[in-house]
């Protein structure tokens, strides 16, 4: 288990750019086993989990090579689907929440699929009901082995149907969106989700030769086609990255430029943000924030305190909650946290609290935070990362933070978060890798 030791208190100055969507990465990566044609892929982020589910489907059979920074080239015309019965799968796949999104593919060009219970982070409970749900419909005849942990899927062929889904799922939408896209006859999928990583999504498949209407909205249309081909997909940058920055600029009182972000991509996250009170100016796509010494919570128009919450696309991703609540730490006013979607995702404030911040737990879904107003910096700490997105909180709070402070477990943060260290250290951070 490697640690990061960070010096809090430093102010940072200078430009960084945002890696490529991890989100979309998984999805799209995925999604090159939907044709045998080779697909070629821009901007893939260098982090773990992108990296493992590369070297999944490289064990499968799909020939990846690696072109420049960032850019690979895949080619699914030999897949070996006896790979997915050995004991090396099971193991991988169930490291790596991803994992589950090669089902669709599969289920679509082979008419078969196996997937062990996949992995991830510790947020919550993360069902998979929308996924095999939606691929049942479409034909599919879904088995889950108690015994050996197994899910698998089969169908003689897949017909388009109307598929309503019981929730807007990011990774459920991707999956039935690949399966349907070779399916016969036409799928129509109402409550889809229309995040920015389904866009990019649909956009790559019809790149490929796919039949996809309504991309951007919540009814997908799919009129199935026989076979897909190549085509080249570059990624968005990553908005959680971009959101990570901004918090992390203002806790520090740091003045930095955020880079080529895809500022139209971002929806309300710039506003929830200027909600906080931190302010920034966009300068083409890049976004501008000056040191900040002081930054005052709204209210609602009633006086009410302000309540962010997370909600699907075009609401506030539930990816940055754990960052806004750092932010709101050495604000002025108070907000209310409302993490509708995992159960567990809130339970790290208990190391803020240990470092000198005032929030109170309402309940496993609710915390308030009273900001400090700077009146009280944060205190360094030992800690440990439960999952990525609460590991980069932490870490900004320890960045801020007067002192020394130990964040182990980083691999979490690794997951999701390209050479964060170096990238922050360029900026005049100082954050020491210790690898166990």
């Amino acid at each position: 288990m490697s640690s990061f030791e960070i010096q809090g208190g430093l102010k940072l100055n200078g430009e960084i750019t945002p890696q490529g969507a991890k989100n979309e990465a998984l999805q799209v990566i995925c999604a090159t086993l939907l044709t045998p044609g080779e697909v070629i892929i821009e901007n893939i982020p260098d982090i773990i989990d992108v990296n493992n589910l590369i070297g999944l489907l490289a064990d499968l059979g799909v020939a990846t090579k690696k072109l420049d920074t960032g850019k690979y080239a895949f080619q699914a015309d030999e897949i070996n689907l006896d790979y997915l019965h050995s004991k090396e799968f099971k193991n991988k796949a169930s490291r790596l929440r991803g994992s589950v999104m090669i089902v669709g593919p599969l289920l679509a060009r082979y008419k078969k699929a196996f997937i062990p219970k996949p992995g991830g982070d510790k947020i919550g409970r993360r069902r998979l009901d929308t996924h095999f749900t939606g691929l049942q419909k479409l034909g599919g005849n879904f088995v889950y082995d108690q015994q050996s942990g197994f899910y698998s899927i089969e169908a003689k062929s897949l017909k388009g149907t109307y598929i309503l889904l019981d929730e807007a799922s990011v990774t459920g939408t991707a999956n039935i969106v690949m399966a349907a896209s070779l399916a016969k006859g036409t799928t129509t999928i109402y409550n889809a989700a229309c995040e920015p990583y389904v866009q990019q999504l649909c956009k790559m498949l019809i790149g490929m030769g796919a039949r996809i209407h309504g991309v951007g909205s919540n009814l997908l249309t799919i009129e199935g086609v026989n076979e897909l081909g190549g085509c080249r997909h570059t990624l968005l940058p990553d908005m959680i990255e971009t959101g990570s920055f901004i918090a992390l600029a203002a806790m520090t009182q740091s003045s930095i430029t955020i880079k080529n972000i895809k500022y139209k991509e971002l929806g309300i996250i710039p506003e929830v943000f200027r909600k906080l009170g931190i302010q920034f100016e966009l300068n083409n796509d890049d976004i501008l924030i000056d040191s900040q010494p002081h930054y005052t919570v709204d209210t609602f128009i009633d006086g009410s305190i302000l309540t962010i919450s997370d909600a699907p696309w075009p609401g506030f991703t539930p990816d940055l909650l754990s960052v806004v609540l750092v932010a709101a730490i050495q604000a002025k006013g108070s907000v209310l946290i409302h993490q509708k979607m995992f159960e567990s995702r809130l339970f790290f404030v208990d190391k803020l609290i240990d470092m000198g911040a005032q929030i109170i737990l309402c309940d496993p879904h609710r915390a308030t935070v009273i900001g400090l107003n700077r009146q009280y910096p944060l205190k360094a700490l030992e800690m440990t990362s439960p999952d990525i997105r609460a590991g980069v909180a932490l870490l900004i709070a320890a960045m801020s933070a007067e002192g020394k402070s130990t964040i182990h477990n980083i691999e979490q943060i690794d997951r999701g978060y390209q050479h964060i260290d170096a990238r922050l250290n360029k900026l005049g951070a100082k954050i020491k890798r210790i690898d166990s």
